[in-house]
């Protein structure tokens, strides 16, 4: 029961701290929660402890994730108009 209440608490903590964090934070996160989950249950399926293995996919998801934040300058939005004004082709 406490194990459960500190891991409520520790998801709340994460998701509250989430609104002050920049892009490659946020993906290391995600990462790692992403990456405890897939490590808890991958675990309990091959028989090891789910608490360890939930642990080494954590930390493995956060660094996966921190490392993957594509750079912002190369991303571009081609879709986007600039200022609300409908932008006009011409076509020769």
């Amino acid at each position: 029961m406490m194990t459960r209440m500190a891991a409520v608490a520790i998801l709340a903590a994460s998701l509250l701290s989430a609104c002050t964090m920049n892009h490659a934070e946020r993906r290391a996160v995600t990462g790692g929660a992403v990456g405890a989950g897939a490590g808890a249950a991958g675990g309990y399926l091959l028989g090891y402890d789910p608490v360890m293995s939930a642990v080494v996919g954590g930390a493995g998801g956060a660094l996966i994730g921190a490392a993957t934040t594509p750079s912002r300058e190369v991303h571009h939005h081609h879709h986007h108009t600039h200022k609300g004004k409908r932008q006009r082709r011409d076509d020769d």
